[in-house]
């Protein structure tokens, strides 16, 4: 057993990879490691291809294991279960930049995996997971055209930093990830806190700078490991019917092309490919050359779709390469639901539902990296009738996953302070039709709806989704792509943001990288797209509404001390539950003392916000209260201010004139508002005055709804 190791300084941290010791019967197996957190990366693959496949059947699964941080799996059963969102989100991550990498045609079964088995809580796994599949690829056997590596890319006090800690990032304003081979970038993925696309643009260009030593170490790994790689050479199609097929086909698929409607296209297309193969085979052999010609046919498809869009300027359904599909948006229009929109631009149509709830309904998150809590949550659907399919209903998949979390990253810098707006916000993306970017639909629809359930979010975010035809020099940006633009294209870039700035982008890339002048371009022509659908959707809701909605819980905060929080909860919770069975309030409190009074009916809330108080408050000397007069003496009246908090108003203290009995003011009963003079250290009596409250109503402690 030979173990190859290789290293570099990397983000300031050592960077490791080795090889030889792990998984040998891999195809290829590499650890790597960046101070104490490490990945086992292992790439396997047939040495056949799969029967039938008409694409590469590749499978990327990054897994974490808690015992990588010292942890037992929660819950009844102790062992990892199914992907959570962060190894979901790493695996697809993973998958989008190794994917173009290998020789066009490859069809052998492919799987890599990457496994965390060691964490330091500093170091997050999650950003070795590319650069490791990329060594353990390249090392294979595979015909796997690498290398490439990943990092993230923070900027802290204006500095960007490489693979920032997680304490680093709460400071940060951009959190991107990029992969990039030698010379070019290949994925982008990531957010920023509205900035400026010359700024996201300052980051990428630092991370591929600063990756050139991982492509060092991986090629200095291949040479030491020196392993041969498979011979692939694509099947050539057959020559006489491709020429066949495209005299008797182009000008029909031209034709096709010319369809505006999308299904009206397909079902263009899909008749000239029945009549392309009717006329070109016998019964005799038709069985034996459909499979070429479908083959055949869907290149010519392509081909002409592309040299249409770079000779002509001429897209599919006749747009330039800048125009943007009419876009229509209403709101309102579920009439229960706490805010609803429905967004449409061109054929493609997201509904957008947003539920307000209270910190109880905030998601716990228990990865290896410890525990948070998310306070909005963007689940986004894809039912399969929005592109006219019939399919099983399943729990989301993995593109769900990846397009709500991209859709999510976008709005949530948009959100006020949990102080400002102590809600809970769910979005629900239910996707009704699709042709191109129904993530970005989903960012435009879900902004609206926050504005229309009166969240008063920071600015109106829009997405557009930006693609690109190249061939040689020839190359063309284009805005708000169709889904046949996407398939047939070299690019496929989501930029998301406000009128100032940046809040999330995706980008995938189908050739071997593109260069960072077009990446400018492509930013600033996804800026000017951007600034056009914010326009629309101004038309329809341009701000936060003043108020939630009616049906929506309304919450009341208040602080009390920590010492008191025992005295709220009572003897077995049973001062608290009172409190919400007489009101019907629900009730969360915080160990920093914050209380949250959550009801649909305001009068229930006062009402608890008063037991609360009442179980939780101290008389404070000059304050102002609103209290009972509980008994008569010939020297004063004592008046309740708080239960169990009884002061005397002396009868000189009951009015600017003197009085000859203290019943000539007040009587048992009564409700005066009195002010505190004095509360006596030792004994805690409490000395109150009328008079001196006189003309300060209205400074007793108000109730305000957020």
């Amino acid at each position: 057993m030979t173990v190859t190791t290789v290293s570099t300084e990397f983000g300031g941290r050592t960077l490791t990879i080795e090889t030889g010791k792990m998984a040998q019967q891999a195809g290829g197996a590499v650890t790597i490691r960046y101070g104490d957190t490490m990945l086992l990366v292992t790439a396997t693959g047939s040495q056949s291809p799969r029967v039938g496949a008409d694409f590469f059947p590749l499978t990327v699964a990054y897994q974490e294991k808690t015992f990588a941080a010292g942890k037992i799996p929660g819950g009844f059963f102790k062992r990892e279960g199914r992907p959570n969102e962060q190894e979901t989100l790493t695996g697809r991550l993973t998958d989008r930049p190794i994917r173009p990498l290998f020789p066009d045609g490859y069809m052998n079964e492919t799987q890599v995996i990457a496994t965390v088995l060691s964490t330091d809580v500093v170091n997050e796994p999650h950003v070795l997971a590319i650069t490791g599949a990329s060594a353990a690829l390249s090392i294979s056997p595979m015909p796997f055209k690498g290398p490439i590596a990943g990092c993230r890319v923070g900027r802290v006090d204006g500095e960007y930093k490489i693979n920032p800690t997680p304490d680093e990032m709460l400071d940060s304003d951009i959190d991107v990830f990029v992969a990039a081979s030698r010379d070019s970038v290949v994925m982008v993925e990531g957010g920023a806190n509205i900035v400026a696309e010359e700024d996201i643009l300052g980051a990428i260009q630092f991370a591929h700078k600063e990756m050139q030593p991982l492509f060092d170490i991986q090629e200095e790994l291949v040479k030491k490991c020196g392993v041969p790689k498979w011979t692939f050479e694509k099947k050539e199609l057959d020559a006489d019917l491709v020429k066949k097929v495209a005299e008797f086909a182009t000008d029909k698929i031209k034709g096709a092309l010319d369809v505006h409607v999308k299904l009206e296209r397909y079902a263009e297309m899909d008749k000239v490919k029945e009549e392309t193969i009717e006329a070109l085979t016998t019964e005799e052999n038709r069985d034996e050359l459909k499979p070429e010609i479908k083959a055949i046919f869907g290149d010519l498809k392509k081909d002409l779709a592309r040299a249409m869009i770079l000779n002509d300027g001429k897209r599919i359904g006749g747009r330039t390469n800048r125009d943007v599909r009419e876009i229509t948006s209403e709101i309102n229009i579920l009439p229960r639901v706490h805010g609803s929109s429905l967004f449409t631009r061109g054929e493609t149509q997201a509904l957008a539902a947003v539920t307000l709830g209270t910190s109880d309904d905030q998601q716990r998150m228990d990865t290896i990296s410890g525990e948070y809590y998310k306070r909005l949550m963007l689940h986004y659907n894809f039912p399969p009738f929005s592109v006219g399919e019939a399919k099983m209903l399943r729990g989301p998949s993995r593109r769900e996953i990846g397009h709500g979390a991209l859709a999510e990253r976008a709005i949530v810098q948009l959100l006020p302070s949990e102080d400002d707006f102590p809600y809970t916000i769910r979005i629900v993306s239910e996707v009704l039709a699709s042709n191109g970017s129904s993530s970005m639909a989903t960012v435009c629809s879900g902004s609206m709806a926050l504005m229309e359930a009166g969240v008063p979010i920071k600015d109106q975010v829009a997405g557009i989704a930006m693609g690109l035809i190249k061939d040689g020099d020839k190359e063309v940006i284009l805005s708000d792509i169709l889904g046949d633009e996407d398939h047939l294209g070299d690019m496929d870039f989501k930029v998301a943001g406000t009128k100032d700035g940046v809040t999330a982008l995706q980008m995938d890339i189908k050739i071997d990288g593109i260069s960072e002048q077009l990446l400018k371009e492509a930013l600033e022509q996804a800026r000017e797209g951007r600034l056009h659908i914010l326009d629309e959707m101004n038309k329809c809701i341009d701000k936060p509404k003043d108020d939630i909605s009616q049906y929506a819980p309304r919450i009341i905060g208040l602080k009390i001390s920590p010492d008191r929080i025992r005295d709220l909860i009572g003897s077995g919770g049973s001062t608290i539950n009172k409190i919400i069975a007489e009101t019907g309030v629900k009730i969360n409190v915080e160990d920093d003392g914050s209380v949250q009074i959550a009801t649909p009916d305001g009068e229930s809330a006062n009402q608890a916000l008063a037991m609360v108080k009442a179980v939780t408050s101290s008389p404070e000397i000059d304050k102002y209260y609103k209290g009972e007069v509980v008994k008569i003496m010939d020297f004063g009246a004592f008046v309740r201010i708080m239960p169990g908090k009884d002061g005397l108003v002396h009868i000189s203290e009951l009015a600017d004139k003197r009085v000859p009995t203290v019943e000539d003011v007040v009587k048992e009963g009564d409700t005066i508002v009195v002010k505190v003079l004095e509360i006596d250290k030792k004994t805690g009596k409490i000395r109150l005055s009328k008079k001196r409250a006189d003309g300060h109503e209205g400074e007793v402690e108000d109730v305000t709804f957020f």
